[in-house]
């Protein structure tokens, strides 16, 4: 039953008898032209004469929307194993290291943790409860509280932006990789073209410029092109090696998402496993080398007075959103196809520790063969280390290249970084289709639809992603790394979680949690205490200090590429990238108020009750197709009492009809 607003609305015994009317049609007798239902027999009452009424045909009953069952993970595994890969990504590779040894070393791991504990894993636990309980995408799911329907809108924005550069990180993989089967590695002392290099950078020609690296050389002029480039205005023309990369990155991309979870729950049995391959791999040769303990010295050594810096705990805090993907909807769209039982309190914790045990453990596979190349060099690790970009493509690459079978590390390396990079697109690319695909079921049901709509969007993100591949390319890249998951992101969780706590109620989440859990071990309820508190308490309170921080942070400091520094028109359109994905929280609250009747503290209300639909989810999908025929039901068996009274008034609408 709904009111005028669509929301469900408290029924009657009368309106609960006449919705048992519909139901039991097989305990139904007619009365006048009206259907009467009871319980086997016949009531006790005078009819009208047969003469002067006719018996009124039923009205036909409306022809049922097909229900278009939602796919599910073959096995919990591939759940496990999408998300874990999802999670481990690019980040624990070439951004967790570094912040761990710019930050105080071991220290760092303090802040981190009770950053994990206190905002990672609540968050986390609130997506993956949130997608598998409303078994829908970012946006349908906001059928618990259509005020918030903004937040599934921005996780849309930011998905977008993330797909948009992120694929063009792959491009890069895909041409070193192409360029490692050959012997020797062209960024390496060994290679002709690099004789001059390594020869100026050995004997040294007085000069006060500093003189490029091998590495940095093929990293800057032949990948890159930045060199032709003078900033933000001058993108220049398209590097066609790489956006033939970019191509068939997409076109990858493409293939293992054809078939939805179907294809792509496969695909992470391999690209999710075969990362650690090559992480222990690495781990166990970078500590044959000589020089690397001086780089996990350098890693781990605690600088404990780092603790009161507060960029120190907000490096923790954005390190924790950067790995573990929360508020980007990759997580709440992979949960949605979880079974409705899946222990969600369980894979919250196995995921979590998983991604942060990998972080820590690169770090001994980054800066054992670092450690090797600065001792190789005579200079600090200090001078070897980089982030971001500057590891993954020039620092590592030029300490692969010293090792012997150097060809070999290198593919490897790639490959890893190719297989850690696709796993965490496929995740974010499912928040979009699965954001889509709900909001326009019908392009789920036929197949050949749903595979233009997927075509159709890779090719757009290729369209815009060639800006991401000219000779300034890097630069835009940069803008959009640094503002697409910044305050905006931050905005969009503290609102996802005020909305859960306080609107929808945090109360009714956690006993949500608990019936979906059907066999609730006892830690279970003791650990939903815990995190109650965190989303009530600890979580919104530690947002507001990382969004203070990145404000102050963002208006002191200017935005800069190496030696490049952006100009004012430049951060202003960084800034408007971000804000526009939180802006549709305020957006889309305004047409949700606005949707409503009442005043406005009635249509504020209102817009925070859920709709009776929401609490239909996926747990059997014959039972559930079979109760959608209406809009609600009673389940029998049910008991209906009838009076003299009924019947009476119904003979009397039917002598006034007449």
């Amino acid at each position: 039953m709904q009111d005028d607003s669509g929301k469900e609305a408290p029924r009657s015994p009368a309106v609960t008898s006449a919705t048992a009317a519909q139901v039991g049609a097989e305990n139904s007798i007619h009365l006048n032209g009206h259907a009467v239902t009871q319980n086997g027999h016949n009531p006790t009452a005078t009819p009208a004469p047969a003469t002067q009424f006719e018996p009124r045909p039923l009205s036909p009953a409306p022809a049922p929307t097909p229900i278009i069952p939602r796919e599910q993970w073959g096995g919990k595994y591939e759940f496990l194993l999408s998300c874990i890969g999802y999670c481990v990504g690019l980040g624990n590779v070439w951004r967790f290291p570094y912040l761990c040894y710019r930050n105080g070393g071991g220290v760092f791991l303090i802040p981190y943790f009770i950053m994990l504990f206190f905002t990672g894993v609540p968050l986390f636990l609130m997506e993956l409860s949130l997608g598998q309980y409303g078994a829908a995408g970012p946006i349908t799911v906001w059928k618990c509280c259509p005020l918030l329907k903004g937040i599934g809108i921005g996780m849309l924005c930011v998905s977008t932006l993330v797909c948009l550069y992120y694929n063009v990180i792959i491009a890069w993989t895909f041409y070193y990789l192409f360029s490692s089967f050959q012997s020797p590695l062209p960024w390496s002392c060994d290679a002709v073209a690099n004789a001059g290099l390594c020869d100026n950078n050995i004997t040294g020609n007085g000069s006060t410029r500093k003189m490029l690296s091998p590495t940095e050389n093929f990293w800057n002029e032949r990948v890159l092109g930045v060199v032709h480039s003078e900033g933000l205005h001058d993108p220049g023309p398209v590097r066609w090696p790489l956006a033939l990369c970019l191509l068939a990155a997409w076109i990858v991309i493409f293939l293992c998402m054809l078939k939805g979870i179907r294809s792509s729950g496969k695909v992470v049995y391999v690209t999710a496993t075969f990362p650690y391959f090559v992480l222990i791999v690495l781990i166990i040769r970078g500590a044959t080398l000589e020089g690397s303990l001086q780089g996990v010295a350098f890693y781990l050594t605690p600088d404990w007075g780092r603790l009161a810096n507060a960029q120190v705990w907000n490096d923790a805090a954005s390190q924790i959103f950067y790995s573990l993907g929360i508020g980007v909807g990759g997580l709440l769209s992979m949960a949605s196809y979880n079974k409705f039982d899946n222990n969600v309190i369980r894979d919250t914790l196995v995921i979590t520790t998983g991604n942060c045990c990998t972080s820590f453990f690169a770090g001994f596979a980054i800066f054992s063969i670092l450690g090797h190349m600065a001792w190789k060099k005579g200079v600090p690790v200090g001078e070897v280390a980089d982030t971001g970009p500057g590891l993954a493509f020039v620092a590592y690459p030029e300490a692969l290249a010293l090792l012997p079978g150097s060809v070999f590390w290198s593919i490897m390396f790639f490959l890893m970084l190719f297989m850690l990079g696709i796993d965490t697109l496929f995740g974010n690319m499912e928040g979009i289709t699965t954001a889509v695909l709900d909001e326009f079921p019908q392009l789920r049901a036929n197949a050949l639809h749903k595979s233009m709509f997927l075509g159709a969007l890779c090719f757009g993100f290729y369209l815009m992603g060639l800006l991401l591949v000219t000779d300034g390319g890097i630069y835009w890249f940069t803008l959009i790394d640094s503002f697409s998951t910044s305050f905006g992101l931050i905005i969009i969780t503290l609102f996802m979680c005020i909305g859960i706590s306080f609107f929808y109620g945090v109360n009714q989440f956690c006993q949500d949690i608990l019936d979906m859990i059907c066999h609730c071990p006892p830690w279970c309820g003791k650990v939903l205490l815990y995190f109650k508190a965190c989303w009530v308490f600890c979580t919104p309170f530690l947002l507001l200090f990382i969004l203070t921080y990145i404000f102050i942070e963002m208006y002191n400091t200017s935005l800069h590429y190496g030696s490049y520094v952006y100009p004012r028109w430049g951060k202003a359109l960084g800034v408007c990238i971000g804000a526009t994905c939180c802006l549709q929280i305020l957006i889309w609250a305004i047409v949700a108020v606005s949707k409503e009747t009442g005043t406005l503290k009635e249509r504020f209300q209102k817009s925070i009750r859920p709709l009776n639909s929401w609490r239909v989810n996926n747990t059997n999908i014959a039972t559930r197709a079979q109760e959608s025929l209406e809009a609600e039901r009673v389940e029998a068996p049910f008991t209906v009492t009838l009076t003299d009274m009924d019947f009476t008034a119904m003979t009397w609408e039917l002598g006034s009809e007449a």
